[in-house]
C-alpha cells in the first residue's frame, strides 16, 4: 500500500466517523431509532467540506429545509397508520431516546447509500469520501423517506445527482 493510498484510507475513516456519529444524532434528535439513509444525508450535509451544500444550494434549498421534510415524511407515514406525530414528524412519547450505546447501529438504507458512496468515491478517482458522494448516493434510490422529501421539496432526484457530480469536480 503507498502513502497516498493510506492517506485517503485514513481521511475517510475520519469522515466515516464523523458521517456516523452525526447521523445517529440525528436520529436521535428527530426521535427516530436507528439511523437511516434520511440522516446520513444531514450528517453529509453538516461535514466541513461543503460539497455537499453546493449541490443542494443549485435547487435553493439547505439543510434545514431538508430537515424539515424528513420529518413531514415521517409524520405523513405515522398518520397513514392512524398515529398522530408532532408538526415535525416526532411523536411525543413525553421522554427523550435513550444514547446509543454498544456497536453502531444503522439501517439497511443507510448501509447501502454509504456503500453506495463508497463505491462513487473510487470511480471518480476521489482522493476519498466526500460529502457530495453521500448526496449523490442517498439522492439514487426511487423510493424511500429520503426520495419523497426530495420530492417534497421539489429536488429533481437525478438532477441532484449530477449537481453533486459538478460539485465534486469544483476547488475545495
Amino acid at each position: 500500500m503507498d502513502a497516498m493510498s493510506l492517506r485517503t484510507k485514513l481521511a475517510d475513516m475520519s469522515v466515516m466517523k464523523k458521517l456516523f456519529t452525526a447521523a445517529e444524532q440525528e436520529a436521535s434528535r428527530a426521535g427516530d431509532g436507528p439511523p437511516a439513509a434520511e440522516h446520513l444525508l444531514l450528517a453529509a450535509l453538516a461535514l466541513p467540506d461543503d460539497s455537499g451544500r453546493r449541490a443542494l444550494s443549485e435547487f435553493d434549498r439547505t439543510a434545514d429545509d431538508v430537515r424539515t421534510a424528513i420529518g413531514e415524511v415521517h409524520a405523513e407515514a405515522l398518520r397513514y397508520v392512524g398515529v398522530e406525530a408532532g408538526p415535525d414528524g416526532r411523536l411525543d412519547t413525553g421522554t427523550p431516546a435513550a444514547p446509543p450505546s454498544g456497536p453502531y447501529r444503522s439501517t439497511g438504507s443507510l448501509q447501502v447509500a454509504f456503500q453506495r458512496a463508497v463505491e462513487l468515491s473510487k470511480r471518480d478517482g476521489s482522493s476519498g469520501i466526500r460529502a457530495a458522494h453521500v448526496v449523490a448516493a442517498v439522492a439514487e434510490p426511487e423510493h424511500g423517506t429520503t426520495a419523497r422529501a426530495l420530492d417534497r421539496l421539489g429536488i429533481d432526484r437525478a438532477a441532484l445527482v449530477e449537481a453533486a457530480s459538478t460539485a465534486l469536480d469544483e476547488p475545495r
